[in-house]
């Protein structure tokens, strides 16, 4: 079932979200500035890919300033729109395991830095 619902993730939209994911990534590892930015979009592109069957554990207390500087400038609004889509997916029953899904997401895009994903 994993597998089906893996498939169905990656046709549907994964794929695609992986690479804008990634292509993000890419342009902030240019700079080095932009380089722990630039990894942290490395894992969302990872989820995105083949998300069943994954898990993602926060762990905040590795990198404390970089989780709230991410919050405050670009995880807050991840967040609410990772939110929104997750809304959606559990107005039917069909929708409810890709709900999940982007639930997992909403956690990642909430504190990265730190986070793993097994």
């Amino acid at each position: 079932m994993r597998l089906l619902g893996n498939l169905v993730w990656f046709i549907f939209g994964g794929f695609f979200a992986a690479i804008v994911w990634f292509l993000a990534g890419l342009i902030l590892c240019i700079t080095i500035i932009g380089i722990p930015l630039g990894l942290q979009m490395f894992k969302f592109s990872g989820l995105m890919l083949w998300p069943m069957g994954k898990e993602v554990f926060i762990n905040f207390d590795k990198h404390p300033i970089l989780n709230i500087l991410w919050l405050i400038f670009f995880g807050w609004e991840t967040a609410i729109g990772y939110l929104i889509i997750t809304a959606f997916f559990f107005i039917t029953i069909i929708g409810i395991p890709w709900g999940l899904q982007w639930f997992k997401l909403t956690r990642l895009a909430l504190f990265p830095f730190g986070a793993t994903v097994q």
